[in-house]
């Protein structure tokens, strides 16, 4: 290690080399002087003969073990003293077999050897009392067989003192564990004890049930002993079972303070190793791997990283169970790192919120998840998520690059095989293989001649792989068999050594395997070379101009050759003849060729995109033109194709656009245009069709795009401007130039980007007393109903014009709702439209709470009261009264007039009751109502005074004045129903509360400016949104969610919102709705002991777990349509 890298990593390095004879005797002498003892002349000299054979410390501190049990009359040789290390080792442990037992020692020193960490003296002496075959010599040494029997304190600590010098105490974790001093011991132990791969296992398998806790809390074991008895000393052999007394091992030891708890860290460290070890997949994997309990204590205990390392797994292991799911949990454990590690009790908030969009990808997840609710209901209280938002990405379950690659080499080709497997050739000549989730990327090495050969280029077709290197030699690479590569030689390619830089190889345009026989066509050649892989024959075909495209028969017998003049060649393999050729009518080159065998059709696509559809029933007659397609437009090049037999769809790419066809008609189906400003670098289907990714270029990120509505609706992130994009049977693959890969999962891009969302934000929530249903609306003409249970909307009200309000009934039956001025009355049950309603002028509408009567407030004409189901006016108000609420008990609009609180009879219209105090004449800033109290009126004026108003008697009462540096916000003054709360006003950090029951004011601060609040009408509790800069990895504040409880101000939970929100509500049901800028919303369950209806969203939200969502596409929503012309015009 240099001085440099040693200061850098914090360690020195010293090199330890034999030490002098001398040193060696004075030592061994010094050791025997502290014991008591010494050796004579004679003894001296075989002495000071072994330490010149080996002048090691540490063979003088054995050779004092052997020496001080001789005497002085000891008849000593040469052969009285072992030679060398590992022999005194040897030495030693027969003496202390002798002297403690053979299974104490054997195990013991077996138990120190394979252990992760060391051992403490107690777990040694625990290890010996689970230990079957330690007990039996115990027992029958004269311990005596009774249910608790163990191992005593006194035996462990005499063998550790017969070791002590050969052992050295090392703090870990917060315990003082034993290590042997030197690796000798090790090997030496492993020869003499570990000899074969069972016994290995059994003492591994014996800590790891120890580590586990199995035999804790009075489990006994079974063990067998041989006893003697009778004259004639009969052995028998009899069960006894025995409490082994371990210590409880749970993964964090509780705290009798509000504390967390202690991490249990020497579990979290040897347990997860042993199982490893004996080969406990199953238990490792489904107990710790895919443990809540396991993964929160790896983080608390700062080892998020080794956890990471464990859920990926040994690259080149054998064992894959769940990897998928443990390759989801490690990708997001990395994502979340930064945040995780200063607050390690924020990852079930971070888990739940990452793994819900994804259960039905990877159902045996659930039982994670419901482990963390389970968890949150038995800390008593905790944010949780009922219904997640639409994902804005990704995480990917794989990032893979080589360490050894030049940092200025970029990718040159790339390809993927169907079965997953990647070949990339850098610019410098290499090439790299990854072969999958449990391979890393290497390096592929081809010599010739004693020379390693340098790449050219890569192609791929099926199950095979071409590799071109630069001196014009092919390679073939059947990737499902062994890694062996078929050299396929053409004689037309002629071999050659570059001998200048300006010398290029002939670049092969691609190849295509059918049957048993390669295709192959270069780039600016006009032959084709088909390769016979049974025969390792070659044959040539020769077209008419360069060969742009190829494709075969399904049976092998026929090869359609595309060329650069537009012309298609058709070709009998068998006798190598042409059959026939024809042109499309602009010469274009055609660059794809679908055959439909079933149609007797053949597709053509140019260059510049546009499609020629041919009949070719017969081979040996001219093909008929059918149809032909133009895209239109720019006439730009194609940049690559995606073909999916499946769904019929075929993607045409190009820098300007996308284009999808339809395949079965061969009809234009839908044009996408990128963003402005940026082109289109390579496109692909997902596999279902819903979707398509694409690259641009100068962007770092993979787009994906929904095809039915056209929006980009999630971003995949990479580290570097992708390269390629690659599909295979279940995964997406973005190679990057600097040849990383970054790997998704397919069905993971298909849940996140079919999500549900309404196309624009999200700009109001209503929703049932239940909660179960609710309504959104974005300013567009349509309003969504969503079903909590399912995620998914499932029934849309079309208007003529945008929304600008939506009202529901207390009843639930009516849903109001009001668009370009006039008024839509449904039946939310059949969703019907009843009533349209025009001439109201209204600005704003309301329902009465006795769902009765609906109010619409005009701001330059006449309010209007009328009947809910028919629509007749009941009475018109003259004033406009703004910020109006209907009194609880359907008698009163009460509102503000030029700064006067006003009520208006529901059932006249005339103004009845008017607010007015003697002390003051200053103007109303806020009001509300209160459904617990109907008669009152909450009433906040100009200068910090708050009243309650008695609106029948018209009574007033003045409470007290708020100090002038708290002043009250209109658009935030929410209150409780009770009249207990009240949210007065946010502002930069702080959200301010008035608690009218104990008249105090309260100030929350959030760690970012407070951009939406909401109060609970319950009074159990405040949500705010505030912009906080969570981590470093973010550049800009990110929003998050706080919920804090009223009565003590106690934060509840929080979670981290990944995009922006719009709207903010609190429900009844413990429940806060948030409204995206996407067009998705996130519901929020909101658990408190404290509460009386603590669990019930909770519970609601756990139905969400194991219920099959439907796919959005597979069912679209009831579309409700209005009533062609209004039903009804005011005058």
């Amino acid at each position: 290690m240099s001085e440099g890298s040693a200061k850098e990593s914090g360690y020195i390095c010293v090199q330890l080399g034999p030490a002098d004879r001398r040193e060696c005797v004075r030592l061994l002498a010094s050791l025997l002087s502290s014991s008591g003892r010494r050796v004579t002349s004679g003894q001296q000299a075989l002495v000071n003969q072994a330490l010149t054979s080996c002048s090691l410390p540490l063979y003088a501190r054995l050779l004092r073990v052997h020496t001080s049990l001789w005497y002085s009359d000891s008849d000593v040789t040469e052969s009285s003293l072992p030679d060398g290390i590992h022999a005194s080792i040897s030495a030693l442990l027969d003496h202390l077999e002798q002297k403690h037992g053979y299974s104490v020692v054997a195990r013991a020193v077996s138990y120190l050897t394979l252990s992760r960490t060391g051992l403490t003296e107690a777990e040694l002496a625990d290890l010996l009392s689970s230990d079957n075959e330690v007990l039996s010599e115990y027992v029958q040494q004269g311990a005596g067989a009774s249910y608790s029997v163990r191992v005593s304190q006194i035996d462990v600590e005499r063998l550790l003192l017969d070791l002590r010098g050969f052992l050295i105490r090392m703090t870990f974790a917060g315990s003082h564990v034993l290590f042997w001093v030197s690796r000798h011991f090790k090997l030496v132990v492993a020869k003499r004890y570990l000899g074969t791969h069972e016994v290995r296992r059994e003492i591994h398998s014996e800590m790891a049930a120890y580590f586990s806790g199995w035999w804790t809390n009075g489990h006994a074991k079974q063990f067998l002993v041989n006893l003697k008895s009778g004259a004639n000393k009969d052995t028998a052999q009899i069960k006894i079972y025995t409490d082994r007394q371990p210590p409880s091992q749970p993964l964090v030891f509780t705290s009798l303070s509000k504390g967390a708890g202690q991490v249990n860290l020497r579990k979290v460290v040897e347990l997860p190793y042993h199982m490893q070890q004996s080969g406990r997949w199953e238990e490792l994997v489904h107990e710790l791997l895919m443990s809540l309990g396991f993964h929160q204590a790896m983080v608390r205990a700062g080892l998020l990283g080794d956890l990471v390392t464990m859920l990926e797994g040994d690259k080149g292991s054998s064992q894959s169970l769940l990897l998928r799911e443990r390759l989801l949990l490690a990708s997001t454990l990395k994502s979340c790192a930064c945040l995780l590690q200063p607050a390690p009790l924020e990852l079930p908030m971070v888990m739940e919120m990452s793994l819900l969009p994804y259960l039905e990808v990877f159902p045996l997840l659930e039982g994670y998840v419901r482990e963390i609710r389970q968890e949150r209901r038995k800390r008593g209280n905790g944010l949780g998520v009922a219904l997640c938002p639409a994902p804005s990405s990704v995480p990917p379950i794989l990032c893979l690059k080589s360490d050894v690659k030049a940092k200025d080499v970029s990718v040159a080709e790339a390809a993927g095989t169907e079965c997953g497997i990647v070949a990339e050739i850098m610019d410098d000549g290499s090439a790299w293989v990854w072969k999958g989730s449990r391979c890393d990327v290497v390096k592929l090495s081809l010599s010739c001649e004693q020379k390693e050969l340098e790449f050219a280029g890569v192609k791929s077709s099926g199950q095979f792989v071409l590799l071109s290197t630069q001196c014009n030699k092919l390679f073939l690479w059947d990737v499902t068999g062994p890694e062996m590569f078929l050299e396929v030689k053409d004689p037309l390619k002629t071999e050659f050594e570059p001998k200048s830089d300006q010398q290029t190889p002939n670049k092969i345009e691609g190849f295509v395997r059918c049957q048993k026989k390669l295709f192959m066509w270069w780039k600016d050649e006009s032959f084709v070379s088909v390769f016979n892989l049974s025969s390792e024959t070659l044959t040539h075909f020769q077209c008419q101009s360069s060969v742009t495209s190829l494709v075969c028969s399904s049976n092998g017998f026929y090869m359609y050759c595309g060329q650069e003049e537009g012309t298609v060649s058709i070709f009998d393999t068998d006798s190598s003849s042409l059959l026939g050729s024809f042109t499309n009518s602009n010469r274009s080159a055609v660059t794809l060729i679908i055959i439909c065998e079933d149609k007797r059709e053949m597709a053509c696509v140019d260059r510049t995109g546009n499609v020629t559809l041919w009949y070719v029933a017969d081979k040996t007659q001219p093909a008929r033109l059918a149809k032909e397609r133009f895209t239109g437009g720019k006439s730009n090049n194609i940049l690559n194709t995606d073909y999916s037999e499946e769904i019929d769809t075929l993607l045409v790419c190009q820098c300007h656009q996308v284009t999808l066809w339809d395949t079965c008609n061969w009809e234009l189906w839908d044009q996408f245009l990128g963003p402005q400003g940026r082109a289109f670098t390579q496109a692909v289907l997902s596999q279902d069709g819903h979707l398509f990714l694409a690259s641009l270029d100068a962007c770092a990120l993979v787009l994906v795009w929904r095809v039915c509505s056209g929006e980009c609706v999630l971003s995949l992130e990479t580290n570097e401007q992708p390269h390629t994009i690659l599909k295979t049977a279940t995964d997406v693959i973005c190679v990057t130039r600097d040849g990383c890969l970054t790997v998704w999962d397919s069905e993971m891009i298909a849940a996140a980007g079919t999500a549900p969302k309404i196309g624009c934000g999200v700009k109001d929530v209503v929703f049932e007393p239940t909660g179960e249903w609710f309504y959104t609306t974005d300013g567009s003409e349509m309003v969504w109903r969503w079903r909590l249970k399912t995620g998914f909307p499932d029934a849309k009200f079309l208007h003529d014009g945008a929304v600008e309000q939506l009202c529901l009934s207390q009843d639930n039956i009516h849903l109001v709702t009001l668009s370009a001025g006039e008024i839509y009355v449904w039946q939310t049950e059949t969703g019907q439209n009843i009533l349209r309603i025009s001439g109201s002028r209204a600005t704003e509408i309301l329902i009465t709470p006795n769902s009765n009567f609906g109010v619409s407030i005009s701001k330059r004409g006449l309010s209007q009261v009328w009947k809910l189901a028919y629509g007749s006016i009941v009475c018109s108000i003259h004033l406009y009264l703004s910020d109006a609420k209907v009194s609880p008990e359907s008698t009163f609009l009460i509102g503000c007039h030029r700064g006067d609180l006003l009520a208006a009879s529901l059932w006249s219209g005339s103004i009845s009751k008017r607010f007015s105090c003697a002390e003051s004449s200053e103007h109303v800033v806020a009001f509300d109502t209160l459904s617990e109290h109907p008669d009152f009126v909450v009433v906040m004026v100009a200068s910090g005074a708050v009243y309650t108003w008695k609106v029948a008697e018209e009574t007033v009462c003045r409470h007290f004045e708020l100090p002038y540096t708290f002043q009250c916000q209109p658009q935030d003054f929410q209150m409780s129903s009770d009249g207990s709360y009240a949210l007065l006003s946010t502002a930069n950090d702080t959200m301010s509360l008035l608690d009218l029951s104990q008249i105090r004011l309260c100030l929350f601060r959030a760690e970012g400016p407070v951009i939406k609040a909401c109060l609970d009408r319950a009074g159990c509790f405040a949500a705010y949104i505030s912009l906080e800069k969570t981590c470093d990895c973010n550049l800009y504040p990110r929003p998050v969610l706080t919920v804090v409880r009223l009565t003590d101000g106690e934060r509840v939970g929080s979670v981290r919102l990944s995009k922006n929100p719009l709207t903010l509500v609190a429900c009844r049901q413990q429940s806060v709705f948030v409204g995206f800028e996407d067009g998705s919303v996130g519901v929020y369950s909101v658990s408190d002991v404290t509460t009386d209806r603590e669990e019930e969203s909770v519970r609601q939200g756990e139905n969400l777990i194991g219920e099959l969502k439907q796919c959005p596409f597979d069912k679209a929503p009831f579309s409700w349509l209005p009533l062609p012309t209004p039903s009804m015009i005011w005058p």
